[in-house]
């Protein structure tokens, strides 16, 4: 939820900030949650290219250096990259079909990450919420002109252009904080956070998304990737390890929403993790324009480690740029060694991992793929294995710089302390960027009511068509179980847009909501499950006060134990009765004398204006009223 006010940033560059909702496409998951099961399991998502992209033997050779060819056949990528649900954004089949899927999927990317967070994406129009998207390919651009000119039409240029992705988002949630399009070669997407970190603290954003998305949609840039030395022939990231001989391509995005952590904790805000600091620079001359430099990495690690306010053996683990390059990573290790490593005891080394081993590298969304498994490993508290490393690269001498690569499941090795992590992402023109997270504030456990049991709760869904409803219904029904019926009935309600086409399924168990939410997947009717088709928008509420008959012994116990509104008007009503009925009402209500109609019929009236009070404090009014 975002508050009424929000107080302006501090200006300081050791503001924390809270990392209150993710979303991620990746290579093998279309969730986080999928994403995090494949670290865990130490999934390798990188395939063959798929032939709806281009035939990867047409264009394979073992020899790199020949022209139009790459040395490997294999890549890291999505599923169904052209699908998109343009009408639920507003957007015409015609304008849809001139957009950059990269748009598209960062369109996508944003609502889900929003509504990871809770909030309500319509919640923030008119807000400083500042967009900041990491992309550095035009490959759609490339399919286009493939075509000729005369396929150019007036929503070519909105739909191919860079900036749009981050202006798209800005303007159909109208958000008016800052929205760039960031291009700092391979750590654009770091880049993009540290930005957003700073509008934060500089109080010119209130809220901010920010991540990068990379789709490979041509052979024309991996031909040039090849061509430019990077790409392994083996198609895999041996990052760290001996047999280190280049990265494999990846593709997919990544988002986060980030507020400012007081912020964050006053609105009633999940934080994920906290970013304690953020730094970013650039490498100035080194051996070549492309050659990463030490001395620069070194600076930027150091720099965000000083913003954070945390010592250098506090670290834990670092998720490296860790591309597996012959070159790169022994600097990198150096870097790390230099500023991270010197001085730790032997038995507690700094533990390195890479997400680019079982994804690929995303190249302009490469940083948020490490950021997003960072805060993943930091809040189910697991560190998942690297993948690829068996022997350390030579050059790299893990021991005496106090590293160790991460290559199983494990514990965070210091749980008695904060888990505190670092995220390192590097341009090939010497942009450098790194994030210091930290686990957020411990969360109060809340007490379980000793109440009357379960009640009945409704879990309310929405979607723009009845197969958009359906298909809401079937993802959810996979996740049954995972929270409480409670917390999950009131994210439903409160942190999720209300779409024309609405479901709410009323139960008390897990069993409960698995039949009604199978049912409504499937399109049939089922007990708790009320399906509405269509808008109502211009309707009117209607309140009937009920007839004798509905009574019961114990009525309004529940909702008095569960709402102070009820339970006070209640009482109220039942009081005023007292004098006329020879006991008190409230008395005759716990046994069966509330069926004789001296009783049920003040009975019925005081539980219904209890009723109307509480759909009041609501926000629910009618506009006409009968009685019985």
């Amino acid at each position: 939820m975002v508050s009424e006010s929000v107080s302006a940033g501090t200006g300081r560059a050791d503001t924390p900030i809270a990392v209150v909702g993710l979303a991620c496409r990746l290579p093998g998951a279309p969730d986080p949650a999928t994403f995090w099961a494949n670290l865990r399991d130490g999934v390798d998502a990188v395939t063959t290219t798929p032939a709806d992209r281009w035939d990867a033997d047409d264009f394979y050779d073992a020899d790199g250096d020949a022209p139009g060819k790459v040395p490997t056949r294999r890549g890291g990528y999505l599923d169904q990259v052209d699908r998109f649900d343009a009408a639920f954004f507003g957007i015409s089949p015609r304008e849809a079909a001139a957009m950059d899927p990269q748009q598209r999927l960062v369109l996508e990317l944003a609502w889900e990450a929003l509504e990871n967070a809770g909030i309500v994406p319509d919640s923030l129009r008119g807000s400083r919420t500042g967009v900041y998207v990491g992309a550095i390919w035009d490959d759609y651009a490339t399919l286009l002109h493939q075509q000729g000119p005369e396929h150019i039409g007036r929503h070519t240029v909105t739909g191919l252009h860079r900036s749009i992705i981050a202006n798209r988002v800005s303007y159909l949630l109208g958000l008016h904080g800052p929205s760039l399009a960031v291009d700092t070669g391979q750590s654009s997407s770091l880049v993009s956070v540290h930005l957003a970190c700073e509008s934060l603290r500089r109080g010119e954003s209130e809220v901010a998304i920010a991540g990068g998305v990379n789709l490979n949609l041509v052979p024309e840039s991996t031909v040039g990737a090849a061509k430019f030395g990077g790409l392994s022939p083996d198609g895999r990231c041996y990052t760290f390890d001996s047999r280190a001989n280049g990265y494999v391509r990846g593709e997919g995005g990544g988002l986060v929403v980030l507020k400012p952590l007081e912020r964050a904790v006053a609105d009633g805000d999940r934080v994920l993790a906290v970013i304690r600091g953020s730094a970013a620079n650039n490498d100035g001359t080194t051996k070549g324009l492309t050659v990463p430099g030490r001395a620069g990495q070194e600076a930027v690690i150091a720099e965000a480690l000083a913003h954070a306010g945390r010592e250098p053996g506090d670290v834990q683990y670092v998720e490296l740029h860790g591309t597996g390059t012959p070159l790169g990573d022994p600097i990198e290790a150096s870097a790390l060694g230099t500023v991270l490593g010197a001085g730790r005891p032997q038995d507690e080394p700094l533990l390195v991992g890479s997400a680019k081993t079982g994804v690929g590298h995303l190249e302009g969304a490469a940083g948020i793929v490490g950021l997003i498994k960072t805060v993943l490993s930091i809040a189910r508290r697991q560190l998942p294995p690297s993948l690829n490393f068996e022997e350390p690269n030579p050059r790299i001498p893990l021991d005496e710089w106090r590293l160790r690569v991460q290559t199983e499941l494990t514990e965070w090795p210091r749980t008695d302390r904060p888990l505190l992590a670092g995220v390192s992402s590097f341009g090939m023109g010497g942009t450098n960027a790194h994030v210091v997270l930290e686990e957020g504030p411990s969360e109060a456990v809340r007490e379980e009511s000793a109440g009357p049991g379960p009640l009945p709760l409704p879990w309310v869904l929405s979607g723009r068509s009845v197969g958009a409803l359906r298909g809401q219904a079937g993802r959810l029904v996979e996740w049954v179980g995972e929270g409480s019926v409670a917390d999950v009935g009131l994210t439903l309600a409160a942190g999720r847009s209300r779409l024309p086409f609405r479901a709410a399924v009323v139960g008390e168990s897990v069993e409960d909501f698995r039949a009604g939410l199978e049912a409504l997947a499937a399109g049939e009717p089922a007990p708790g499950l009320v399906v509405r088709s269509g808008s109502v928008a211009g309707g009117r509420a209607a309140f009937l006060f009920a007839g004798q008959g509905s009574q019961r012994p114990g009525m309004g116990g529940e909702l008095a134990e569960v709402f102070p509104v009820f339970a006070e008007s209640f009482a109220e009503v039942c009081g005023a009765f007292d004098g006329l009925t020879g006991v008190p009402l409230a008395e005759a209500l716990d046994d069966e004398r509330v069926h004789g109609t001296e009783f049920a019929q003040p009975a019925l009236f005081a539980f219904e204006v209890a009723l109307f009070r509480l759909w009041e404090s609501w926000g629910v009014r009618p506009e006409v009223m009968a009685g019985h």
